[in-house]
């Protein structure tokens, strides 16, 4: 059954993706910067340490899964996903803060049925949080199940992303923040996509927004969100798809 497969996933891949953040505290002992390496643009970085966990999380979940294709982020070429079952993934999910020291990034695993979220597991070693959930199953923070806040826009922290890779959208995005501002309780700008949608989860905030992300960041926070009781759309409302990037609005269904 599917049920046990997700199961099977979230309970073999938790001590490997544990392992991988191991690696990602150990990094603080090195110069980072010296084994960073650009990726088309200044803004677009990875490490040796991405390239590293990406390759130790696709030899395991290989081993879980050999028919399920492998979508990662430092992968050349991508799989087309929209048949059967495929792991997204996201090594190190913000790599500048990994970098610079800001202990505010993390590893994230999504798994794909035809295309859509059916399982989710995020990784922050800093804090040690492992965000957990498979469809129809809720959510969880090591263990616990989480459910997203009741917050109005009044009471609440908004969340955002600034698609740093994509300067064009910098003026229409800072436009929508500046809507915010003043309206919510505060605004908030982490770094990392999936850590955003852990925090909504875990009724931390009441809405995350982005207008450009790609599908290794937000495939495994997307089925966490909503299995915590949240929605998570574009920014038009529309379905949120994962096979091309996307915007997208997080938020917990009354902000």
């Amino acid at each position: 059954m599917i049920e046990d497969l997700e199961k099977e996933v979230i309970e073999k891949i938790s001590p490997v993706i544990r392992e991988c953040g191991k690696l990602m505290l150990a990094a603080k002992e090195e110069n980072i910067s010296s084994s960073t390496e650009e990726k088309g643009s200044r803004h677009n970085l990875v490490t040796k340490y991405d390239k590293l966990i990406q390759e130790k999380l696709k030899n395991k979940l290989s081993e879980i899964m050999p028919s399920a294709l492998f979508l990662g982020e430092e992968n050349e070429k991508q799989p087309d996903i929209r048949n059967g079952y495929a792991f997204i993934v996201d090594p190190i999910d913000g790599t500048s803060n990994f970098i610079k020291g800001l202990d505010t990034s993390c590893i994230s695993i999504g798994m794909t049925y035809d295309a859509v979220p059916v399982c989710g597991i995020i990784y922050n070693p800093y804090k040690d949080e492992l965000f957990t959930a498979a469809e129809g199953k809720g959510a969880y923070l090591n263990g616990k199940q989480i459910h997203v806040n009741n917050d109005a826009i009044e009471d609440g922290l908004v969340a955002f992303g600034t698609a740093p890779y994509n300067p064009e959208l910098s003026e229409k995005m800072f436009s929508m923040i500046k809507s915010y501002f003043g309206r919510c309780l505060d605004i908030r700008r982490f770094g990392s996509a999936a850590l955003d949608l852990c925090d909504l989860a875990a009724g931390r905030t009441c809405l995350y927004i982005e207008p450009l992300v790609a599908p290794w960041d937000v495939c495994a926070g997307t089925i966490i969100v909503r299995e915590a009781g949240g929605t998570v759309t574009d920014l038009d409302g529309n379905e949120l798809q994962f096979l091309t990037k996307t915007s997208i609005k997080a938020s917990n269904g009354v902000a």
